[in-house]
């Protein structure tokens, strides 16, 4: 499909921002490059994001271009593939995440993510000390009377135990075992849960978690808690987030990460000291980072339609989320107890909300589209359909709700699978 209205140059090859040079007498001078403009860093995330054209990738190599897929909702990794990888296979993906090469656990924003195995140590300590803020501090849990100190003392042991799946219950009644102070609540064997470094373990299908998963620790030894180790992995992680979202800003890195601006900026300033990531303008004079090299094409690159997954990380990944979702319409899709819509992505940003009905796509759209538009999204909805179909058709039947009580459609219309 070709982009929306007239006159704009067709896609060149996507590359780096080069930096010119004036001559000066007899002197070199460099000239800065101009602020990058808004469109320009929306299609920086879709060209990292595998949203302006799918890439014959691998599942494993595309989740780690991605950096993560959100997962609280175990079916949306497979639909964010879906809408990254050419000639994706769902199978695939279920190898992948019963062999623990691709493993679900609490990480960033204290919510579930489908990492890389190989990714999740190093994230893991990168956002150690909010999870430890959030989990060992809640008084859910320090009402039982255990201590930060006190969960440090027991989880060498309950993740022993946790050497083979373990259910939620079983993993509370052998840390109250292990404390042996008293009983422990189920609020707070959950946050002991979500604190320990634990993977969820594979039901099988449709999507491979099931409501309430089994857990595995994801190694012998708890995640280290000293300052030096969250700092190494805040720095691993920020370079991977500039791989997959940048250019970005210090404040995007800590809303992605849910981690304080001031650790986020430390660590993207020790990336530029050691020349593993530069600095450039932003609108309205924005301080932003980025790998050097990196991939930014041009602001008038076409974007395809998409239909973008439930809580895809994209939408969450900036603290100025206009990056993707227009102003007008963030209340829409991210609702106010932190569900996120599945939407439509029209010319890179957010025009409207899905969801899936009998026999098709219902299609929510926030602003008038056009014909072309309509069609872009209608073979996307074919293409999913396909997907749903072994799976489950009504994948995300159980938010409904969110219709029920009323979208601003412009027009609302059914793409049949």
């Amino acid at each position: 499909m070709t982009a929306r209205g007239s006159g704009r140059r067709p896609a060149g090859p996507c590359r780096p921002l080069s930096v010119p040079r004036a001559t000066i007498g007899t002197m070199t001078a460099t000239v800065p490059p101009p602020a990058l403009t808004a469109r320009a860093l929306n299609r920086a995330t879709l060209a990292r994001q595998s949203l302006l054209a799918r890439e014959p990738v691998g599942v494993e190599e595309a989740v780690r271009r991605v950096v993560a897929l959100q997962a609280q909702q175990p079916g949306s990794p497979y639909v964010a593939l879906w809408n990254r990888v050419a000639d994706f296979d769902p199978a695939a993906l279920d190898a992948a995440i019963g062999g623990f090469r691709l493993v679900r656990s609490t990480l960033m924003r204290i919510t579930l993510h489908l990492v890389h195995a190989e990714d999740y140590r190093p994230f893991r300590q990168a956002v150690e000390p909010t999870l430890r803020g959030s989990r060992l501090r809640d008084r859910r849990f320090t009402d039982t009377g255990i201590t930060p100190d006190g969960a440090d003392a027991l989880l060498p042991e309950l993740l022993a135990y946790a050497d083979r799946s373990r259910t939620g219950e079983e993993l509370r009644r052998r840390a109250e075992e292990l404390w042996g102070g008293g009983s422990l609540t189920p609020a707070a064997g959950r946050m002991l849960r979500q604190y320990a470094p634990l993977w969820h373990v594979p039901s099988g299908p449709p999507w491979q978690y099931a409501t309430s998963p089994g857990f595995v620790a994801s190694g012998p030894a708890p995640v280290p808690t000293a300052p030096e180790a969250a700092a190494e992995g805040l720095e691993a992680l920020a370079r991977r987030y500039l791989a997959g979202f940048g250019p970005a800003s210090a404040a995007d890195l800590g809303q992605f990460g849910l981690v304080q601006r001031g650790r986020a900026r430390a660590a993207l300033d020790a990336l530029v000291a050691r020349g593993a990531a530069e600095v450039l303008a932003g609108p309205d004079g924005a301080v932003l980072y980025d790998l050097p090299g990196a991939v930014r094409p041009d602001g008038e690159t076409p974007a395809p339609p998409r239909l973008m997954a439930m809580w895809d990380s994209t939408l969450l990944a900036y603290a100025d989320r206009s990056r993707i979702v227009p102003d007008a319409y963030r209340r829409h899709v991210i609702r106010i107890n932190g569900d996120v819509l599945p939407t439509l992505l029209v010319d890179g940003h957010v025009a409207g909300a899905w969801r899936p009905v009998e026999g098709g796509v219902e299609a929510a759209a926030f602003h008038p589209l056009t014909a072309g538009d309509w069609a872009g999204l209608a073979a996307e909805a074919a293409s999913l359909g396909t997907l749903l179909a072994d799976r489950d058709p009504r994948v995300y039947g159980r938010y409904d709700h969110w219709w029920a009580k009323g979208l601003p459609a412009a027009e609302t219309r059914l793409l049949p699978y």
